[in-house]
């Protein structure tokens, strides 16, 4: 039997990167995944279903909830993992590129979660897990945007721990805030920056996706079933 047996699984940007990882996780342990994203996934699995999807568009976002639960009739597990970067030094940062990485990365946790959330509430069961990034605890610089919308993913995930089970609901929410990852992206970056990422950590190394992936399956399963309210910093032991 697997972990996940019986649960529906919701992961934001689920096409590739770490949400791929972490929707395979899911589905090898039994979960039925719908991996939404703007993108077509990049894999197959029995398991995972592809959704194109856009976390600012509110009424695609509806929509999409609608259909969910028509469906399923249910959702436990929500994965917050879409996410995307417009880095600039503060004084060049651009309207644009501080309202887009607002919009995607902190608005569009909100947008789902303030569904998916209550619908938790309800059945009475749940685990929302929230994709935070160690910029968001140390901050970075040239990234204002993405540290403040990993920063207030975890007052969210503190404030809906609070209010999902105020009523006694077993309806858990958490974050991880992973260090630098070797995704797709990482992929481009040069050597010998990758290697000074890799020395500010503890552990002199880069993560894989799946040890993120590792860490949302134990968030959401029942192995976790006391804990709520937390950040999980998965980053090697990083230091910025």
């Amino acid at each position: 039997m697997g972990r996940l047996d019986g649960k529906v699984a919701v992961v934001t940007g689920g096409a590739q990167g770490l949400g791929q990882a972490i929707s395979e996780t899911f589905a090898n342990e039994g979960a039925t995944v719908i991996a939404a994203d703007m993108g077509e996934l990049k894999y197959t699995h029995k398991n995972v279903i592809g959704y194109q999807l856009n976390v600012t568009d509110v009424k695609g976002i509806q929509t999409f909830y609608d259909e969910i639960i028509e469906k399923y009739g249910k959702v436990d597990i929500l994965v917050n993992n879409a996410g995307i970067t417009r880095d600039s030094m503060t004084k060049k940062m651009t309207d644009d590129q501080w309202n887009l990485v607002i919009d995607v990365n902190l608005k569009g946790v909100f947008n789902m979660t303030r569904l998916f959330g209550p619908q938790m509430e309800v059945n009475g069961y749940g685990s929302i897990i929230n994709i935070s990034s160690v910029v968001g605890v140390f901050g970075n610089i040239g990234q204002a945007n993405y540290a403040a919308t990993k920063a207030g993913v975890l007052g969210l995930t503190m404030t809906w721990a609070k209010e999902f089970a105020r009523k006694g609901q077993n309806v858990r929410v958490n974050a991880i805030a992973p260090g630098y990852i070797m995704t797709d992206i990482l992929k481009t970056v040069p050597q010998d920056l990758l290697d000074q990422f890799a020395a500010l950590t503890m552990l002199k190394r880069l993560g894989q996706p799946q040890e993120i992936a590792n860490v949302a399956l134990f968030l959401a399963s029942e192995e976790s079933s006391y804990i709520t309210g937390q950040t999980i910093n998965a980053n090697g032991g990083m230091r910025l």
